[in-house]
């Protein structure tokens, strides 16, 4: 594989065609990183095969080997309790000369590295969901064999779905937690203030609409101040008004402890997959 910038001949591999390797899919070829025949993804899916190759142009295979085979990157997608199968199959076939990104939550790199039977050079990713619509951010951790033109390729394919940030390998179970997980919390959020609204007497339709586009305007208003979430909401939070009284329910029931709680559980089992359990 040459290193360095991605070209339009590169050839990547997808171990795994599900959601997230769908967004990746379409986010790399939107953004013309490579050609949509360079691509090949694997899946024991057949029918989510042949929907793939129709709707990207992209080449499709059932083994594993096959991606391996025809990779310079290759992208591990697959499910964590999956992966150990995934990567005895793969142990022997991938090279050196290739680079091998994977978005399993919990699996480590020094795991990861320990199956394979040479110094391959990896990555491990941590996308989430909003990827889909490229609104995603993508955590990267470099491996022991991976330098910096390794890294440079992996932001360069992950920015075809959204923002890149680099963080060492033992902050990644936080990561995961916190972005990974992370859209699960503010649907979380979103579903209770939808479940009020339609209590209240708005329609299906107007609770919905609200709920949604003020979250996406108070992501877009923090990213565009920069200003830290603290002094937006006491901005927001005048004394006697409304969003007070609101707050001080908030607060009353925990829900701040709550969450910190919540991350802090998720935390624990990103590392306790890494474990095996």
């Amino acid at each position: 594989m040459s290193t360095g910038t991605m070209s339009a001949g590169h050839k990547l591999g997808f171990i795994g065609a599900g959601t997230m390797a769908e967004a990746l899919i379409k986010g790399i070829i939107a953004a013309g990183i490579t050609a949509p025949e360079n691509i090949l993804a694997t899946d024991i899916n057949l029918e989510r095969l042949s929907w793939l190759r129709a709707e990207y142009g992209i080449r499709t295979e059932a083994p594993n080997a096959r991606a391996a085979e025809h990779a310079d990157v290759l992208l591990l997608c697959v499910k964590p309790q999956i992966l150990p199968l995934v990567l005895r199959e793969l142990g022997m076939v991938v090279t050196a000369d290739q680079l091998v990104i994977s978005i399993a939550a919990g699996m480590a790199l020094p795991h990861l590295e320990r199956a394979f039977d040479t110094a391959v050079p990896l990555v491990r990713a941590m996308p989430n969901t909003p990827a889909l619509v490229q609104r995603g951010v993508t955590a990267l951790a470099a491996g022991t064999h991976a330098n910096a033109q390794h890294m440079h390729i992996a932001h360069e394919l992950f920015r075809g779905v959204g923002s890149v940030v680099e963080v060492p390998e033992e902050l990644m179970d936080t990561v995961t937690a916190v972005s990974g997980s992370g859209p699960a919390y503010v649907f979380f959020l979103m579903e209770a203030m939808r479940d009020a609204a339609l209590q209240h007497g708005l329609s299906d339709e107007l609770a919905t609409h609200l709920v949604v586009e003020t979250v996406r305007g108070a992501g877009e208003l923090i990213a565009h101040t920069h200003e830290l979430p603290h002094a937006l909401r006491q901005r927001v939070t005048s004394p006697g008004g409304t969003t007070e009284a609101a707050v001080n329910v908030l607060q009353t029931c925990g829900v701040h402890a709550a969450l910190v709680a919540a991350i802090e559980a998720a935390i624990a089992r990103s590392r306790a997959l890494a474990q095996g359990t």
